[in-house]
Protein backbone atom coordinates (compact mmCIF):
# COMPACT_ATOMS: atom_id res chain seq x y z
CA UNK A 1 0.00 0.00 0.00
CA UNK A 2 2.69 2.62 0.31
CA UNK A 3 3.81 5.30 2.90
CA UNK A 4 0.41 6.77 3.54
CA UNK A 5 0.80 10.93 1.97
CA UNK A 6 -1.76 14.21 3.00
CA UNK A 7 -5.27 13.87 1.56
CA UNK A 8 -6.12 17.05 -0.25
CA UNK A 9 -9.82 16.34 0.72
CA UNK A 10 -12.09 15.04 3.36
CA UNK A 11 -13.46 12.23 0.17
CA UNK A 12 -11.49 9.18 -0.62
CA UNK A 13 -11.71 9.95 -4.44
CA UNK A 14 -11.51 5.65 -4.90
CA UNK A 15 -14.60 4.92 -3.10
CA UNK A 16 -16.09 7.82 -2.01
CA UNK A 17 -15.77 7.03 1.49
CA UNK A 18 -15.37 10.31 4.69
CA UNK A 19 -11.69 10.37 5.44
CA UNK A 20 -11.94 13.18 7.91
CA UNK A 21 -9.66 16.28 7.89
CA UNK A 22 -6.82 16.33 6.11
CA UNK A 23 -4.17 14.02 7.19
CA UNK A 24 -1.78 11.34 6.69
CA UNK A 25 -4.33 8.00 7.11
CA UNK A 26 -5.21 5.83 4.23
CA UNK A 27 -9.12 5.46 3.74
CA UNK A 28 -10.80 3.57 6.19
CA UNK A 29 -12.65 1.78 3.65
CA UNK A 30 -10.65 0.71 0.57
CA UNK A 31 -7.18 1.57 2.08
CA UNK A 32 -6.19 4.18 -0.95
CA UNK A 33 -3.14 6.20 0.83
CA UNK A 34 -3.07 9.31 -1.30
CA UNK A 35 -5.20 10.72 -3.66
CA UNK A 36 -4.46 9.48 -7.57
CA UNK A 37 -4.70 12.37 -10.45
CA UNK A 38 -7.53 12.11 -12.65
CA UNK A 39 -7.97 13.09 -16.57
CA UNK A 40 -8.88 16.09 -17.19
CA UNK A 41 -8.38 17.59 -14.03
CA UNK A 42 -4.64 20.13 -13.08
CA UNK A 43 -2.27 18.16 -11.18
CA UNK A 44 -2.90 18.06 -7.42
CA UNK A 45 -6.68 18.34 -8.17
CA UNK A 46 -9.55 16.11 -6.08
CA UNK A 47 -12.08 14.53 -7.10
CA UNK A 48 -15.19 14.30 -4.99
CA UNK A 49 -17.63 11.33 -4.61
CA UNK A 50 -20.82 10.00 -3.55
CA UNK A 51 -20.98 7.80 -0.67
CA UNK A 52 -20.67 4.97 -3.02
CA UNK A 53 -18.70 5.91 -5.22
CA UNK A 54 -21.04 6.10 -8.17
CA UNK A 55 -20.90 10.26 -8.90
CA UNK A 56 -18.60 12.31 -9.17
CA UNK A 57 -19.63 16.19 -8.12
CA UNK A 58 -18.06 18.73 -10.47
CA UNK A 59 -18.34 21.58 -8.06
CA UNK A 60 -14.57 23.32 -8.43
CA UNK A 61 -14.80 24.15 -4.69
CA UNK A 62 -15.47 22.68 -1.16
CA UNK A 63 -16.09 24.74 1.69
CA UNK A 64 -16.11 23.30 5.17
CA UNK A 65 -17.00 26.08 7.68
CA UNK A 66 -16.80 25.74 11.28
CA UNK A 67 -19.44 28.34 12.28
CA UNK A 68 -22.70 29.57 11.38
CA UNK A 69 -21.10 33.04 10.89
CA UNK A 70 -18.79 31.24 8.43
CA UNK A 71 -21.71 29.51 6.61
CA UNK A 72 -22.80 33.26 6.01
CA UNK A 73 -19.30 34.19 4.59
CA UNK A 74 -19.31 31.63 2.04
CA UNK A 75 -23.07 31.97 0.70
CA UNK A 76 -22.51 36.17 0.56
CA UNK A 77 -19.51 35.89 -1.26
CA UNK A 78 -20.16 32.67 -3.51
CA UNK A 79 -22.39 33.38 -6.66
CA UNK A 80 -23.28 29.72 -6.82
CA UNK A 81 -23.61 27.59 -3.67
CA UNK A 82 -25.11 24.00 -2.80
CA UNK A 83 -25.14 22.49 0.18
CA UNK A 84 -23.81 18.69 0.70
CA UNK A 85 -24.53 16.43 3.31
CA UNK A 86 -23.56 12.93 3.85
CA UNK A 87 -23.47 12.67 0.36
CA UNK A 88 -25.57 9.61 0.54
CA UNK A 89 -27.31 10.86 -3.03
CA UNK A 90 -27.33 9.48 -6.13
CA UNK A 91 -27.59 11.90 -8.85
CA UNK A 92 -26.66 16.32 -9.36
CA UNK A 93 -29.25 17.45 -6.93
CA UNK A 94 -26.27 18.83 -4.47
CA UNK A 95 -23.73 19.68 -7.25
CA UNK A 96 -22.89 23.02 -8.75
CA UNK A 97 -20.39 25.04 -11.16
CA UNK A 98 -19.38 27.29 -7.59
CA UNK A 99 -19.42 26.04 -4.34
CA UNK A 100 -20.46 23.13 -2.24
CA UNK A 101 -21.06 23.66 1.68
CA UNK A 102 -20.39 20.83 4.02
CA UNK A 103 -21.39 21.20 7.56
CA UNK A 104 -19.41 18.24 9.05
CA UNK A 105 -17.51 21.23 10.64
CA UNK A 106 -19.51 22.71 12.51
CA UNK A 107 -19.69 22.44 16.57
CA UNK A 108 -22.14 19.51 16.87
CA UNK A 109 -25.24 20.25 18.56
CA UNK A 110 -27.76 17.61 20.05
CA UNK A 111 -30.01 19.13 22.49
CA UNK A 112 -32.72 18.09 24.09
CA UNK A 113 -35.87 19.68 25.28
CA UNK A 114 -37.44 17.20 27.96
CA UNK A 115 -40.70 19.69 27.90
CA UNK A 116 -41.20 20.19 24.50
CA UNK A 117 -40.18 16.88 23.71
CA UNK A 118 -37.85 17.66 20.36
CA UNK A 119 -34.19 17.88 19.96
CA UNK A 120 -32.20 20.26 18.57
CA UNK A 121 -29.49 18.92 15.70
CA UNK A 122 -26.73 20.70 13.84
CA UNK A 123 -26.90 20.79 9.91
CA UNK A 124 -23.91 18.68 9.92
CA UNK A 125 -25.48 15.69 12.52
CA UNK A 126 -26.30 12.50 10.83
CA UNK A 127 -28.96 10.32 12.43
CA UNK A 128 -26.13 7.83 13.85
CA UNK A 129 -24.53 11.03 16.15
CA UNK A 130 -28.40 11.93 17.52
CA UNK A 131 -29.72 8.97 18.31
CA UNK A 132 -27.70 7.49 21.65
CA UNK A 133 -28.33 11.24 22.89
CA UNK A 134 -32.11 11.13 22.30
CA UNK A 135 -32.14 7.27 23.94
CA UNK A 136 -30.41 8.52 26.68
CA UNK A 137 -33.54 11.08 27.64
CA UNK A 138 -35.98 8.85 27.39
CA UNK A 139 -36.65 9.42 23.99
CA UNK A 140 -36.84 8.19 21.01
CA UNK A 141 -37.36 9.37 16.97
CA UNK A 142 -40.33 9.20 15.31
CA UNK A 143 -38.97 6.93 12.78
CA UNK A 144 -35.42 5.83 11.09
CA UNK A 145 -34.29 5.31 7.45
CA UNK A 146 -32.54 1.73 6.90
CA UNK A 147 -28.97 2.96 7.39
CA UNK A 148 -28.59 5.80 10.49
CA UNK A 149 -24.82 6.98 8.21
CA UNK A 150 -26.93 9.80 6.59
CA UNK A 151 -27.59 13.61 7.52
CA UNK A 152 -30.51 14.70 9.11
CA UNK A 153 -30.66 17.85 7.33
CA UNK A 154 -30.50 16.12 3.72
CA UNK A 155 -32.57 13.24 4.27
CA UNK A 156 -35.08 15.53 5.62
CA UNK A 157 -33.97 17.91 2.48
CA UNK A 158 -35.20 14.97 0.55
CA UNK A 159 -38.47 13.51 1.45
CA UNK A 160 -36.47 10.21 2.90
CA UNK A 161 -38.26 7.81 4.83
CA UNK A 162 -38.33 4.38 6.66
CA UNK A 163 -41.13 2.44 6.96
CA UNK A 164 -44.55 1.68 8.25
CA UNK A 165 -48.03 1.70 7.99
CA UNK A 166 -48.43 4.59 10.45
CA UNK A 167 -44.88 5.91 10.19
CA UNK A 168 -44.51 9.22 7.93
CA UNK A 169 -41.40 10.72 6.51
CA UNK A 170 -38.55 11.62 8.26
CA UNK A 171 -39.47 15.00 7.01
CA UNK A 172 -42.51 15.06 8.94
CA UNK A 173 -40.93 15.07 11.93
CA UNK A 174 -38.93 18.18 11.98
CA UNK A 175 -40.70 20.80 13.64
CA UNK A 176 -38.61 23.87 13.37
CA UNK A 177 -35.47 24.39 11.10
CA UNK A 178 -32.65 27.17 10.67
CA UNK A 179 -31.17 28.16 7.44
CA UNK A 180 -28.86 30.64 5.80
CA UNK A 181 -30.65 32.22 3.40
CA UNK A 182 -29.25 34.00 -0.02
CA UNK A 183 -28.89 37.14 1.28
CA UNK A 184 -26.64 35.57 4.07
CA UNK A 185 -28.91 35.91 6.50
CA UNK A 186 -30.20 33.32 9.05
CA UNK A 187 -34.10 32.75 9.29
CA UNK A 188 -35.85 30.43 11.26
CA UNK A 189 -39.15 28.79 10.22
CA UNK A 190 -41.40 26.89 12.83
CA UNK A 191 -44.44 24.43 12.17
CA UNK A 192 -46.14 26.58 14.97
CA UNK A 193 -44.98 29.93 13.57
CA UNK A 194 -45.63 29.71 10.46
CA UNK A 195 -48.01 27.07 9.50
CA UNK A 196 -48.97 28.23 6.05
CA UNK A 197 -44.98 28.84 5.12
CA UNK A 198 -43.46 25.68 7.05
CA UNK A 199 -44.47 22.87 4.79
CA UNK A 200 -43.26 23.75 1.63
CA UNK A 201 -39.81 24.94 3.67
CA UNK A 202 -38.65 21.43 4.77
CA UNK A 203 -38.82 19.09 1.83
CA UNK A 204 -36.80 21.90 -0.16
CA UNK A 205 -33.83 19.99 -1.60
CA UNK A 206 -31.30 23.09 -0.40
CA UNK A 207 -33.15 25.50 -2.99
CA UNK A 208 -34.43 27.61 -0.03
CA UNK A 209 -31.09 28.25 1.87
CA UNK A 210 -27.96 26.02 4.19
CA UNK A 211 -29.81 24.03 6.94
CA UNK A 212 -27.81 24.82 9.72
CA UNK A 213 -29.94 23.25 12.73
CA UNK A 214 -33.27 21.54 12.71
CA UNK A 215 -35.51 20.78 15.85
CA UNK A 216 -37.51 17.19 15.79
CA UNK A 217 -40.27 15.87 17.17
CA UNK A 218 -39.78 13.14 19.84
CA UNK A 219 -41.77 10.60 20.93
CA UNK A 220 -41.20 8.29 24.29
CA UNK A 221 -38.16 5.72 23.32
CA UNK A 222 -39.20 1.70 23.61
CA UNK A 223 -37.41 -1.64 23.39
CA UNK A 224 -37.65 -3.45 19.54
CA UNK A 225 -36.91 -6.15 18.04
CA UNK A 226 -36.94 -7.91 14.29
CA UNK A 227 -37.71 -10.86 13.14
CA UNK A 228 -37.41 -11.78 9.61
CA UNK A 229 -39.24 -14.37 7.15
CA UNK A 230 -38.61 -16.19 4.65
CA UNK A 231 -40.41 -16.90 1.14
CA UNK A 232 -43.77 -15.54 0.70
CA UNK A 233 -45.22 -15.86 -2.66
CA UNK A 234 -46.38 -12.81 -4.98
CA UNK A 235 -50.09 -13.74 -4.74
CA UNK A 236 -49.64 -13.95 -0.93
CA UNK A 237 -48.40 -10.68 -0.60
CA UNK A 238 -50.79 -8.86 -2.99
CA UNK A 239 -53.84 -10.97 -1.58
CA UNK A 240 -52.39 -10.09 2.10
CA UNK A 241 -50.57 -6.70 1.82
CA UNK A 242 -52.80 -5.18 4.62
CA UNK A 243 -52.23 -7.41 6.88
CA UNK A 244 -48.57 -8.23 5.96
CA UNK A 245 -47.72 -4.32 5.96
CA UNK A 246 -49.39 -3.94 9.42
CA UNK A 247 -48.02 -7.12 11.22
CA UNK A 248 -45.21 -4.99 13.16
CA UNK A 249 -44.34 -1.20 13.74
CA UNK A 250 -42.10 -1.03 10.60
CA UNK A 251 -41.83 -3.56 7.92
CA UNK A 252 -39.88 -4.17 5.08
CA UNK A 253 -40.15 -6.40 1.79
CA UNK A 254 -37.25 -7.69 -0.35
CA UNK A 255 -37.33 -9.22 -3.45
CA UNK A 256 -35.46 -9.54 -6.53
CA UNK A 257 -38.74 -9.99 -8.69
CA UNK A 258 -37.61 -13.42 -9.61
CA UNK A 259 -40.09 -16.02 -9.44
CA UNK A 260 -42.77 -14.16 -8.49
CA UNK A 261 -41.38 -15.26 -4.58
CA UNK A 262 -40.67 -12.17 -2.10
CA UNK A 263 -37.13 -13.11 -0.39
CA UNK A 264 -37.45 -11.88 3.13
CA UNK A 265 -40.01 -9.54 5.00
CA UNK A 266 -38.44 -7.80 7.64
CA UNK A 267 -40.96 -7.09 11.07
CA UNK A 268 -39.37 -4.40 13.80
CA UNK A 269 -41.63 -4.44 16.78
CA UNK A 270 -41.96 -3.00 20.00
CA UNK A 271 -44.40 -6.14 21.48
CA UNK A 272 -43.38 -9.03 23.21
CA UNK A 273 -40.99 -11.53 20.89
CA UNK A 274 -42.99 -14.30 22.42
CA UNK A 275 -45.85 -13.39 20.61
CA UNK A 276 -44.24 -13.28 16.96
CA UNK A 277 -46.13 -15.69 14.60
CA UNK A 278 -44.52 -19.28 13.89
CA UNK A 279 -44.88 -18.32 10.19
CA UNK A 280 -46.20 -15.38 8.09
CA UNK A 281 -48.43 -16.73 5.83
CA UNK A 282 -47.20 -19.69 5.48
CA UNK A 283 -43.45 -18.45 5.99
CA UNK A 284 -41.34 -19.38 8.23
CA UNK A 285 -39.28 -17.61 10.68
CA UNK A 286 -35.64 -17.30 9.32
CA UNK A 287 -33.50 -19.43 11.20
CA UNK A 288 -30.51 -17.10 11.27
CA UNK A 289 -29.67 -13.08 10.62
CA UNK A 290 -30.28 -12.31 7.08
CA UNK A 291 -28.56 -9.54 4.80
CA UNK A 292 -31.35 -8.05 2.63
CA UNK A 293 -28.93 -8.85 -0.15
CA UNK A 294 -29.05 -12.51 -0.53
CA UNK A 295 -25.24 -13.68 0.00
CA UNK A 296 -23.97 -10.60 1.80
CA UNK A 297 -22.13 -10.84 5.21
CA UNK A 298 -24.71 -10.31 8.23
CA UNK A 299 -22.11 -8.47 10.11
CA UNK A 300 -23.38 -5.06 9.32
CA UNK A 301 -26.30 -5.89 9.93
CA UNK A 302 -28.71 -4.78 13.33
CA UNK A 303 -29.95 -8.08 15.27
CA UNK A 304 -32.35 -10.21 14.20
CA UNK A 305 -34.16 -13.59 15.32
CA UNK A 306 -36.74 -11.92 18.03
CA UNK A 307 -33.74 -10.37 20.37
CA UNK A 308 -35.11 -7.16 22.09
CA UNK A 309 -32.71 -4.26 21.89
CA UNK A 310 -32.81 0.01 22.05
CA UNK A 311 -35.17 1.10 18.98
CA UNK A 312 -32.26 2.64 17.33
CA UNK A 313 -30.33 -0.59 16.98
CA UNK A 314 -33.71 -2.03 15.78
CA UNK A 315 -35.26 0.13 12.97
CA UNK A 316 -32.57 0.36 11.02
CA UNK A 317 -31.39 -2.78 8.50
CA UNK A 318 -27.63 -1.66 9.33
CA UNK A 319 -25.35 -1.02 11.99
CA UNK A 320 -23.18 2.00 12.22
CA UNK A 321 -19.60 1.05 11.73
CA UNK A 322 -19.87 -1.01 9.10
CA UNK A 323 -20.63 -0.21 5.39
CA UNK A 324 -24.11 -0.05 4.85
CA UNK A 325 -26.32 -1.88 2.17
CA UNK A 326 -23.70 -3.21 -0.63
CA UNK A 327 -21.74 -0.37 -0.73
CA UNK A 328 -20.45 -0.36 -4.27
CA UNK A 329 -24.05 -0.14 -5.53
CA UNK A 330 -26.18 2.57 -7.24
CA UNK A 331 -29.75 3.17 -5.75
CA UNK A 332 -33.40 4.20 -7.22
CA UNK A 333 -36.67 4.45 -5.77
CA UNK A 334 -40.47 5.30 -7.09
CA UNK A 335 -43.43 6.08 -4.89
CA UNK A 336 -46.67 5.14 -5.68
CA UNK A 337 -50.11 5.53 -3.99
CA UNK A 338 -50.88 2.23 -1.54
CA UNK A 339 -53.86 1.79 -3.65
CA UNK A 340 -51.74 1.02 -7.05
CA UNK A 341 -49.14 -0.69 -4.77
CA UNK A 342 -50.78 -4.17 -5.93
CA UNK A 343 -50.65 -3.08 -9.66
CA UNK A 344 -46.99 -1.46 -9.40
CA UNK A 345 -46.03 -5.17 -8.38
CA UNK A 346 -47.25 -7.06 -11.03
CA UNK A 347 -45.67 -4.67 -13.68
CA UNK A 348 -42.34 -4.93 -11.55
CA UNK A 349 -42.78 -9.05 -12.10
CA UNK A 350 -43.15 -8.76 -15.58
CA UNK A 351 -39.65 -6.76 -15.52
CA UNK A 352 -38.51 -10.33 -13.69
CA UNK A 353 -36.38 -11.06 -16.86
CA UNK A 354 -34.63 -7.65 -17.39
CA UNK A 355 -33.96 -7.37 -13.71
CA UNK A 356 -32.10 -10.19 -13.04
CA UNK A 357 -28.67 -9.25 -13.29
CA UNK A 358 -28.72 -5.74 -12.95
CA UNK A 359 -30.51 -5.67 -9.84
CA UNK A 360 -28.72 -6.76 -6.10
CA UNK A 361 -31.99 -6.09 -4.33
CA UNK A 362 -35.78 -4.27 -4.56
CA UNK A 363 -37.08 -3.30 -1.14
CA UNK A 364 -40.83 -2.03 -0.62
CA UNK A 365 -42.34 -0.41 2.13
CA UNK A 366 -44.87 1.64 3.62
CA UNK A 367 -45.08 5.39 4.46
CA UNK A 368 -48.25 7.61 6.06
CA UNK A 369 -49.29 10.97 4.52
CA UNK A 370 -48.01 14.06 5.20
CA UNK A 371 -49.26 17.86 4.37
CA UNK A 372 -45.32 18.88 2.80
CA UNK A 373 -45.60 20.02 -0.53
CA UNK A 374 -42.52 18.51 -1.94
CA UNK A 375 -42.73 14.95 0.04
CA UNK A 376 -43.97 11.89 -2.24
CA UNK A 377 -45.89 11.03 0.75
CA UNK A 378 -48.04 14.49 0.69
CA UNK A 379 -51.69 13.91 0.74
CA UNK A 380 -51.97 10.34 0.56
CA UNK A 381 -50.69 6.93 2.25
CA UNK A 382 -47.67 5.63 -0.28
CA UNK A 383 -45.87 2.76 -1.00
CA UNK A 384 -42.17 2.98 -1.75
CA UNK A 385 -40.17 0.85 -4.46
CA UNK A 386 -36.31 0.33 -3.74
CA UNK A 387 -33.80 -0.63 -6.14
CA UNK A 388 -30.17 -1.42 -5.05
CA UNK A 389 -28.55 -1.51 -8.61
CA UNK A 390 -24.90 -3.01 -9.70
CA UNK A 391 -22.87 -0.24 -10.57
CA UNK A 392 -23.00 -0.71 -14.16
CA UNK A 393 -24.14 3.20 -15.67
CA UNK A 394 -24.77 1.81 -19.05
CA UNK A 395 -26.72 -1.12 -18.56
CA UNK A 396 -28.82 1.19 -15.83
CA UNK A 397 -29.48 4.23 -18.36
CA UNK A 398 -30.44 2.42 -20.40
CA UNK A 399 -33.06 -0.30 -18.18
CA UNK A 400 -34.07 3.09 -16.16
CA UNK A 401 -36.40 4.24 -18.87
CA UNK A 402 -38.12 0.70 -19.19
CA UNK A 403 -38.92 0.58 -15.61
CA UNK A 404 -40.61 4.04 -15.29
CA UNK A 405 -42.40 3.56 -18.52
CA UNK A 406 -43.65 0.31 -16.55
CA UNK A 407 -44.76 2.29 -13.70
CA UNK A 408 -45.88 5.29 -15.38
CA UNK A 409 -49.30 4.45 -15.28
CA UNK A 410 -49.53 4.47 -11.18
CA UNK A 411 -48.60 7.83 -11.72
CA UNK A 412 -44.92 6.66 -10.03
CA UNK A 413 -42.59 9.58 -8.56
CA UNK A 414 -38.94 9.06 -7.82
CA UNK A 415 -37.08 9.59 -4.80
CA UNK A 416 -35.24 12.94 -5.16
CA UNK A 417 -32.17 11.91 -4.56
CA UNK A 418 -31.84 8.72 -6.54
CA UNK A 419 -31.25 7.93 -9.94
CA UNK A 420 -33.72 8.57 -12.39
CA UNK A 421 -34.97 9.28 -15.85
CA UNK A 422 -38.00 11.05 -16.04
CA UNK A 423 -38.73 14.34 -16.83
CA UNK A 424 -40.09 17.88 -15.34
CA UNK A 425 -44.22 16.65 -16.17
CA UNK A 426 -44.34 13.50 -13.69
CA UNK A 427 -43.69 16.13 -10.78
CA UNK A 428 -45.63 18.61 -12.42
CA UNK A 429 -48.45 16.00 -12.09
CA UNK A 430 -47.60 14.74 -8.59
CA UNK A 431 -47.01 18.24 -6.38
CA UNK A 432 -49.74 20.57 -7.05
CA UNK A 433 -47.79 22.55 -4.84
CA UNK A 434 -44.90 22.56 -7.33
CA UNK A 435 -45.73 26.58 -8.68
CA UNK A 436 -45.87 27.69 -4.95
CA UNK A 437 -42.22 26.16 -4.31
CA UNK A 438 -40.56 28.14 -6.85
CA UNK A 439 -42.67 31.57 -5.85
CA UNK A 440 -41.30 30.29 -2.06
CA UNK A 441 -37.66 29.68 -3.68
CA UNK A 442 -37.58 32.90 -5.42
CA UNK A 443 -38.38 34.53 -2.37
CA UNK A 444 -35.87 33.13 -0.30
CA UNK A 445 -33.17 33.25 -2.89
CA UNK A 446 -33.95 36.01 -4.91
CA UNK A 447 -30.09 35.85 -6.51
CA UNK A 448 -30.57 32.05 -7.49
CA UNK A 449 -27.34 31.69 -5.25
CA UNK A 450 -28.39 28.19 -4.60
CA UNK A 451 -29.88 27.38 -7.78
CA UNK A 452 -28.03 24.66 -10.19
CA UNK A 453 -29.51 22.76 -13.47
CA UNK A 454 -31.12 19.68 -11.66
CA UNK A 455 -33.31 22.55 -9.56
CA UNK A 456 -33.91 24.41 -13.06
CA UNK A 457 -34.77 21.19 -14.66
CA UNK A 458 -37.74 19.63 -12.29
CA UNK A 459 -38.72 22.54 -10.33
CA UNK A 460 -37.52 26.26 -11.00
Amino acid sequence: MGDPTCWLDETCPDCGAFVGDRGTRPCPRCGLSAPRPTAGRAAGATVRRNWAGSHTYRAPRLATPTSVEEVQDVVTEAPRVRPLGSRHSFNDVADTDGVQVSLDGLPPVVEVDADAATVTVGGGATYGDVVEVVDAAGFALPNLASLPHIGVAGATATGTHGSGDDNRSLSAAVVGLDLVTGDGERRRITRADDPDLFPGCVVALGALGVVVSLDLALVPAETMHQRVYDHIPADVLADHLDAITGAADSVSCFTRWQDRVVDTVWLKSTGDPDDDPEDLFGAPRAPVDRHPIPGLSTEAVTPQLGRPGPWFQRLPHFRLGFTPSAGAEVQSEYFVARTDAVDAFEALWALGPQLDDLLQISEIRTIAADDLWLSPANGRATVALHFTWHRRPEQLASFLPVLEDALAPFGAVPHWAKAFTVHREVFANRYDRLADFAALAEQFDPEHTFRNPYLDAYLL
